[in-house]
């Protein structure tokens, strides 16, 4: 969990949503030192299992099928766009095409 406790260094968040494979101790401790909540279910193994907001949880899955949903788009997958506004376009227009559908 070494990459992980790295990239959420000095990042201010109220919640942090993971799925199980980020179940560590130093990772659950350094989210809550820094002021978060960590929403990450508890791995099987685990003597002691703790809590965490499973309505909160469901809402990860959304936002992944969003992100799923839209890399049907080539242009966005790959990258096409050189400029970060650009780029934004065209998500924005992908989002548009998958809630008209």
């Amino acid at each position: 969990m070494a990459p992980a406790c790295d990239l959420i260094e000095g990042v201010a968040a109220q919640n942090v949503l993971a799925d199980k494979a980020y179940d560590a101790d130093r990772l659950y401790q350094k989210i809550i030192d820094q002021g978060g909540d960590p929403v990450i279910p508890p791995r099987r193994h685990r003597k002691r299992q703790h809590a965490y907001d499973k309505d909160l949880y469901k809402e990860r899955n959304r936002v992944e099928n969003f992100f799923k949903r839209i890399k049907h788009c080539r242009r966005i997958a790959t990258r096409y766009d050189k400029l970060a506004e650009t780029f934004m376009g065209f998500v924005v227009l992908a989002s548009i095409m998958l809630w008209l559908k």
